[in-house]
């Protein structure tokens, strides 16, 4: 399989299939907050998240949609020639709010001409009936993804990073969506304290068993202001390599279903936050790498089938 020469089922090859042409993300706030984070659950959030709750490359909350989509729409249209894009809005919990005003922000993004689909990230305790009718009813509009951050399956390493709900709920959340025809993205850390590499791989094997139609691997950052970075700079624990990341995601790829398409591949940590590991800013270097990879080991997604280097 090669999906315009990568080795895997990307985003930007779904998107291209579906809308004709190259599909850049907006990232926007809702200003939403958590229910880890406003005492419902816990005021400290998840262990590895930022202040800015994952969303630290969002536009300003205090911009109405429309002007986060123009502001960011009109940057990238500065440095290259691009008619549609996603309104992913990423920051905090973004179900974490009365029906009524989901819908106002939903509504205005997806209406917006430029704006082709909808992605929203939340967590799996925070679909409610009402919400996930709501999503439905979008769906109708435009395409909808909700993207669920699981991170892990393991009981022990999810209490760690103060996750807050258990997996049943998370499969809950994925049945849910399923019945609605709502397009599902996890979210995975691939290095969490504590996880071994067969730990991540049982990960990868149970996501193939759930009607879910997208994936992000993402590195584990650890970020200034963070319980995870003092636990860091406490020597609880070491992040991974560059070599040993290349080689923990082709083997996660060469686990997944070709059919589940690849988000994300490292992730972008906040260059003002991020404290290790210091190799992830060259995001494009350690891409070409892993493609470069793949192919010299002849490992696809779905695929691993390494043939000895002397085979012409």
């Amino acid at each position: 399989m090669d999906w315009m020469g990568k080795p895997y089922h990307s985003l930007d090859f779904m998107l291209r299939e579906r809308f004709g042409e190259k599909v850049y993300k907006v990232a926007l706030n809702g200003g939403m907050s958590c229910p880890n984070r406003d005492g419902t659950l816990g005021t400290g959030g998840c262990i590895f998240c930022s202040a800015g709750g994952s969303g630290d490359f969002a536009a300003s909350s205090r911009l109405s949609i429309t002007e986060q989509i123009g502001s960011q729409t009109d940057a990238i249209r500065r440095k290259r020639p691009v008619n549609k894009f996603v309104a992913y809005f990423q920051a905090y919990t973004n179900t974490y709010a009365p029906v009524d005003y989901l819908r106002k922000i939903f509504t205005e993004a997806i209406s917006h001409p430029d704006i082709v689909a909808l992605s929203i990230g939340t967590r799996p305790d925070c679909l409610g009936k009402d919400v996930l009718e709501l999503l439905r009813d979008l769906n109708r509009i435009k395409p909808v993804w909700v993207e669920l951050g699981l991170q892990t399956m393991h009981d022990k390493t999810a209490a760690y990073i103060r996750r807050g709900y258990p997996l049943s709920c998370f499969e809950a959340a994925v049945a849910n969506l399923h019945q609605r025809h709502l397009d599902c993205i996890v979210h995975t850390i691939l290095g969490l304290p504590g996880e071994k590499e067969r730990d991540m791989l049982e990960t990868i094997s149970y996501l193939n068993l759930l009607p879910i139609q997208g994936v992000k691997l993402q590195l584990l950052h650890v970020l200034q202001g963070t319980d995870l970075a003092v636990d860091y700079l406490n020597g609880k624990f070491q992040v991974l390599s560059q070599e040993e990341y290349i080689r923990l995601v082709i083997a996660c790829l060469s686990r997944l279903r070709p059919d589940i398409v690849i988000h994300r591949l490292t992730g972008d940590g906040p260059e003002s936050l991020l404290i290790a590991p210091l190799w992830s800013k060259a995001k494009r270097t350690v891409l070409n790498q892993l493609h470069h990879q793949m192919k010299m080991q002849h490992v696809w997604q779905g695929i691993s089938c390494t043939v000895p280097s002397e085979t012409p």
